[in-house]
């Protein structure tokens, strides 16, 4: 027969793998945000284990303090960390953002709000450069048809980047979730 704190340290050794098995899916998988995969194991680490500072991130993960600020600020600047601040204490503190439903809107919106402006940005020159050639008749109607071409087509991913813009407002308003509520799960079974 074992005893109660032989079962006890088993039961702390599945924890601690279930906490590793998770942190490593995340670390695995944070290249879809733009961030390293120590970066990731951060977040990971952050998510399971809360807030932390710089001096205890880099003694979890043995990582440099250098290496930490950098990670710290990329992940901050994705929304996916927040400073925190404690009363009494000099040091910053850092938790990770738990709702993964508003990680994930911070940073795609953000990223999909920088494709819309660059691009039309682009198609406004864009058009206004074809247009010249468009509407000047000492050019060829072969190399004018060819501008004309170009201008449709360019003008026609106009309405992707509408739509895109018209999903970012769905999101970020959070009007996504009447058309697509998020499903609490029961794991009391």
């Amino acid at each position: 027969m074992s005893s109660p704190l032989k079962k006890d340290e088993a039961a702390l050794e599945l924890i601690e793998h279930a906490k590793q098995v998770v942190i490593s899916a995340i670390a695995e998988t944070m290249d879809l945000y733009g961030v390293t995969p120590s970066a990731g194991r951060l977040y990971g680490t952050m998510y399971i284990e809360g807030e932390m500072t710089l001096d205890q991130m880099k003694d979890r993960l043995g990582m440099t303090k250098p290496s930490m600020s950098t990670a710290v600020k990329r992940l901050r600047n994705n929304g996916m960390v927040h400073k925190t601040w404690k009363k009494g204490s000099r040091r910053e503190h850092f938790s990770a953002e738990t709702n993964f439903f508003k990680s994930f809107i911070s940073f795609y919106c953000k990223k999909w709000e920088r494709e819309v402006e660059m691009n039309i940005t682009a198609i406004i020159e864009a058009r206004s450069e074809l247009e010249k050639v468009i509407g000047n008749d000492q050019v060829s109607r072969g190399i004018r048809d060819y501008a004309q071409n170009l201008y449709n087509q360019i003008s026609e991913s106009e309405s992707y980047y509408t739509w895109l813009s018209r999903l970012i407002e769905l999101i970020e308003s959070g009007k996504i979730f009447d058309y697509l509520p998020i499903e609490a799960l029961n794991h009391d079974d």
